[in-house]
């Protein structure tokens, strides 16, 4: 399976990257790591793919990284879409003190706007 995981250094999207990591060991996927810059997150694009970096090394796991520069939502729609991936992984959606799943604001771009096959990784 051709997947893209669009990760921005949040927690969310380490746990996003592990998961995904871990599946294509096992299944062989073709990986695409797409790293963008997400507001209020403290780590910058250089350590989100050093991170990525490490965690495919430790895996066995082969990937393309790329950087997506302006808004990261529509870029991770229009890349899956028009480079024909068959599944977008992204880390998102909180649970509020009354239970509900509360998605930050490029998760629910992706989830409202994909053609394609969206996985949620909370």
């Amino acid at each position: 399976m051709k997947v893209l995981l669009g990760i921005g250094g949040s927690d969310e999207s380490q746990r996003a990257l592990d998961e995904t990591v871990a599946r294509a060991a096992e299944t062989d996927d073709e990986l695409t790591i797409a790293i963008f810059e997400k507001p209020g997150v403290e780590r910058d694009p250089d350590e989100i793919e050093a991170t990525a970096r490490e965690r495919l090394d430790e895996a066995g796991v082969d990937a393309t990284i790329r950087h997506l520069e302006g808004d990261p939502g529509s870029k991770l729609v229009q890349i899956a879409e028009a480079e024909e991936y068959d599944q977008l992984v992204i880390g998102g959606g909180e649970v509020s003190p009354m239970g509900k799943i509360q998605l930050g604001s490029v998760t629910e771009f992706v989830l409202l706007n994909a053609q394609v096959t969206v996985k949620l990784v909370r």
